[in-house]
């Protein structure tokens, strides 16, 4: 194939740069943020869009994160590239601190006792693998002809899901907003140096060619 890859990966290797990209999260933070500035829209729309990435962020629908940031960039008439690109401040690296502060704040909302940090990252471990688990032999009783399980299924739902989802409204809403009014004056203030830039550029291009066609009768 063309676009093969000449060496392939080794798998440690696909598992490393998931955690940590080639080049750092500092340079995949860059290009985010330089592929954000460069959208063509307002402040704003863009900075809506950042707002809804960082939202989705904090629920609890993993693989789903770009449509659920789709939707609510489309509800709020943000962008969607943006609400996209935003959904990059969940990453191996924040993962684990978002869904404690979304399963503590649950608990707490629900008036539940949400145990240590021990039990918490269990929940969102342990149970979250216990599900997978429960759907597998679920999925596999239809060949098996096991009896269908969903003990584990509901114990996730109720003790994980439902807990992460209702707690990670509140912060989930409070991060977005201080991302979207940072964003606005960052993304409006490269805006107007970009468009300046462009202006001189032309400016420049049509000088030359002014000066170009000043010189031409010259040459003759």
């Amino acid at each position: 194939m063309v676009f093969k890859r000449r060496d392939r990966r080794p798998v440690w290797k696909i598992v490393l740069e998931f955690f940590w990209p080639r080049g750092g999260w500092g340079r995949a933070a860059k290009y985010v943020k330089h592929r954000l500035h460069r959208l063509p829209d307002s402040p704003e729309k863009i900075a809506r869009g950042i707002f809804a990435g960082v939202f989705t962020t904090f629920t609890p629908f993993y693989g789903m994160h770009f449509v659920v940031a789709g939707t609510i960039a489309f509800i709020l008439r943000g962008n969607i590239i943006a609400a996209l690109l935003g959904t990059f401040f969940g990453n191996p690296l924040t993962y684990v601190p978002i869904g404690v502060i979304s399963m503590k704040t649950g608990y707490f909302l629900l008036g539940r006792h949400g145990g240590d940090d021990h039990e918490v990252h269990r929940s969102l471990a342990g149970k979250f693998l216990d599900a997978g688990e429960n759907l597998k032999d679920n999925l596999l009783s239809v060949f098996t002809g096991k009896p269908v399980e969903w003990h584990e299924l509901q114990v996730f739902y109720d003790e994980v899901f439902f807990p992460y989802m209702i707690g990670g409204i509140l912060p989930g809403i409070v991060t977005g907003l201080v991302a979207y009014y940072i964003s606005v004056p960052l993304i409006r203030a490269y805006q107007h140096r970009r468009k300046g830039a462009l202006k001189a550029k032309i400016a420049s291009l049509k000088k030359k060619k002014h000066r170009q066609a000043d010189e031409a009768p010259k040459a003759d």
